[in-house]
């Protein structure tokens, strides 16, 4: 995908990382553009770039069990059909085809622990075509896609911007309610779902739904994210950097690249390596630059392989690449 977007519709991106679930009337006038000018744009977006808002609930409130990182190896000719075999599952958070350490990359999140067995052992080995596979447990997440964004607005438009914003997520356990979990659930379909529609869908009062839908927001449980294409936005080059490193450094060095403008994901993991980066460049000097300058200056990075994205199947849940 070469294709960029047009410099109006950049602006609405950029605002909309910033405020996911800000209102037309507000958007429009942070951006100096009329109502109509942005239903447009929102609406072409959607409609020709396949851009959704979607609501991100931290992995450690969903449930017990921790997401895996998996590299699968496939044999001659199977990638295409292995990776869209990956991205059925009901598991699969991120799926992609790539290049470098592994044919196929996946982020994996079953719904408890105990099911990660089953899912690492019988059903991903089974699928027609995969040679190898080799999964790490996440740990710890530094940085994730809801906080990437574009730089491209003034410090004004930021500001305002920032008065429609909500909470971070809670750093310890939290469960939600069987009637928080529905709008969450509605929410991660749908970021920008107004509580009139939750309240139709769920069968409660709107009443119910605003404070419930607020109360999530604020307390972070449910965190609106923009999803598009990077390569839409300017960034065609995405790579997932897995790190070996001491153990005294692990903490130092994913708290470091979670900082990088390049960070889209950042995580600790158990296995052979140490610390995640799945970063976004404009162009392969950029990713030579953060290679030899960013990571060379931590003495405590001892290895370190690339895996760079052909193709992505499925982020955060939401299929990809088709439109």
């Amino acid at each position: 995908m070469t294709e960029t977007l047009e410099v109006g519709d950049l602006d609405l991106v950029a605002a909309l990382q910033i405020a996911p679930r800000a209102g037309v009337r507000v958007l429009a006038d942070v951006l100096g553009v009329s109502t109509g000018t942005i239903s447009r744009r929102m609406s072409r977006l959607r409609e020709q770039h396949a851009m959704r808002v979607v609501g991100q609930v931290p992995w450690w409130i969903a449930g017990d069990a921790t997401p895996h990182h998996v590299w699968i190896s496939t044999l001659p000719g199977r990638t295409g059909p292995v990776a869209e075999a990956v991205a059925e599952l009901d598991e699969a958070q991120f799926v992609a085809a790539t290049t470098g350490r592994a044919d196929v990359y996946c982020i994996l999140h079953p719904p408890r622990r105990a099911d990660a067995t089953a899912l690492l052992v019988s059903t991903l080995p089974s699928i027609p075509g995969v040679d190898r596979t080799h999964s790490e447990v996440g740990l710890r997440r530094y940085r994730s896609g809801s906080s990437w964004r574009l730089i491209r607005l003034g410090a004004e438009q930021e500001e305002a911007l920032g008065e429609h914003r909500h909470g971070p997520p809670p750093d310890g356990p939290c469960r939600l309610t069987d009637e928080e979990g529905g709008i969450a659930r509605v929410l991660q379909r749908n970021g920008r779902a107004s509580t009139a529609e939750i309240a139709r869908e769920l069968g409660m009062s709107a009443s119910t739904a605003y404070r419930l839908t607020q109360s999530l927001l604020d307390r972070g449980l449910v965190q609106p994210r923009v999803e598009i294409e990077p390569a839409l936005l300017g960034y065609p080059l995405e790579a997932v950097i897995s790190l070996a490193t001491s153990a005294g450094s692990m903490q130092e060095i994913a708290t470091a690249l979670s900082a990088h403008p390049s960070a889209r994901y950042v995580t600790t993991v158990a296995g052979t390596s140490s610390v995640i980066h799945h970063g976004l460049f404009r162009h392969e000097d950029d990713l030579a630059d953060f290679l030899t300058r960013d990571l060379g200056r931590h003495s405590g990075v001892t290895r370190f392989e690339i895996s760079v994205v052909l193709r992505v199947l499925m982020r955060y849940w939401t299929p990809r690449g088709r439109r």
